[in-house]
């Protein structure tokens, strides 16, 4: 308990110094790049340069973990506190387990913060806040899919939960049917309303002793149950940055309706699955470090340690770009990746834990 503690505590210290570092850096070299282009409003900058913090801890906090495990190892040795530890009987195994419950809990609570809109679409926000002066910029001509019926809207306001210049089209046996046409629409109770509408219908066969198009003046219509503006504006508009709750809710919802959701899914194990390369490649590093400064070239290894790890990331990081943009199937850019180095960090586990 004793050498658990104490090696907690360092690599807490570490893995915090490196965070802040790493995020310092990036949030500050990207506002030298973009101050010039960035609202005058003091309120606006320090928005945009807190919701770059949230996505710079979103895309470093698993390198970071990484990271302050090669620093704390290298600490351990070069206070000769690692030996001690063997010497007291500690295993390797033990000294490590530390490293991954640490880690692992602070995965999982990373996890979770990807349910909250403001972590997990921090860096649509941000270019928004730059571009538009507003952390929500309106959809403009969204048009989907919805069962039988294709829906069009001129603009979309997510913030406000209203959409302008409706236009509903229902199709039967591939034929035009039914056109609904409204000034507006406004989300409630999880369904979209439309206040007033002109509703016109075609007759089935069209000919000069059929009824002519006939043109209704409705209200109070509720359309599309269930389809949260935020949920409209992600899915229709292919971004990728879904919060946990949006992308289940959406890929539940899109299941019938012949919808692509490969993006939904590599959204969701990029959330969920992704992030444990952490824990996987904590511990494969781990087995590869001497005991002592006497058999190692501390500097050589750092060197090789880091650079290690940031291939490895700059892999998965490719092949869930690749994902994103469908060129291979999501379990194959995301979930194999994290498998493969799964099994090589059990193997390694069970090696030493067998020799110990």
């Amino acid at each position: 308990m004793l050498a658990f503690r104490y090696i907690s505590f360092h690599y807490l210290k570490y893995f915090s110094v490196i965070l802040i570092a790493l995020v310092m850096f990036l949030v500050g070299f990207d506002y030298m790049e973009n101050a010039d282009t960035l609202s005058s409003s003091a309120n606006l900058v320090l928005i945009y340069l807190v919701y770059k913090a949230f996505f710079a801890i979103d895309m470093l906090l698993p390198l970071s973990l990484i990271f302050g495990m090669i620093s704390t190892k290298i600490f351990l040795i070069r206070s000769n506190a690692l030996v001690s530890f063997y010497s007291l009987g500690y295993s390797r195994v033990d000294v490590l387990k530390p490293f991954v419950v640490v880690s692992t809990v602070i995965i999982v609570i990373f996890v979770s913060l990807h349910a909250l809109p403001s972590f997990s679409r921090a860096d649509e926000f941000s270019n928004n806040i730059r571009k538009n002066a507003a952390y929500l910029s309106p959809t403009r001509d969204l048009f989907f899919t919805y069962k039988d019926k294709y829906i069009y809207f001129s603009k979309m306001l997510p913030l406000q939960e209203k959409a302008e210049d409706v236009r509903v089209f229902s199709i039967k046996e591939n034929k035009l049917k039914e056109v609904v046409m409204a000034k507006a629409a406004t989300y409630r109770d999880e369904y979209w309303h439309i206040a007033e509408a002109d509703i016109i219908t075609k007759p089935d066969n069209m000919s000069f002793e059929s009824p002519g198009i006939k043109v209704d003046h409705e209200k109070g219509l509720n359309i599309l149950q269930g389809f949260r503006p935020k949920m409209l504006d992600q899915v229709y508009e292919g971004k990728v940055n879904f919060t946990i709750t949006d992308a289940i809710d959406a890929l539940f919802l899109l299941h019938d309706q012949n919808v692509d959701t490969r993006s939904i899914k590599g959204a969701l194990y990029k959330i969920f699955v992704y992030p444990f390369f952490v824990p996987c490649l904590v511990v494969i590093i781990f087995f590869f470090v001497p005991i002592s400064a006497r058999f190692l070239n501390v500097s050589l290894f750092s060197f090789g340690a880091i650079l290690a790890t940031l291939l490895v990331w700059g892999i998965l990081f490719m092949f869930i770009e690749l994902s994103n943009n469908k060129t291979i199937p999501s379990e194959a850019g995301v979930i194999a990746p994290v498998i493969v180095l799964f099994l090589i960090a059990l193997r390694q586990w069970r090696k030493y834990r067998l020799a110990t």
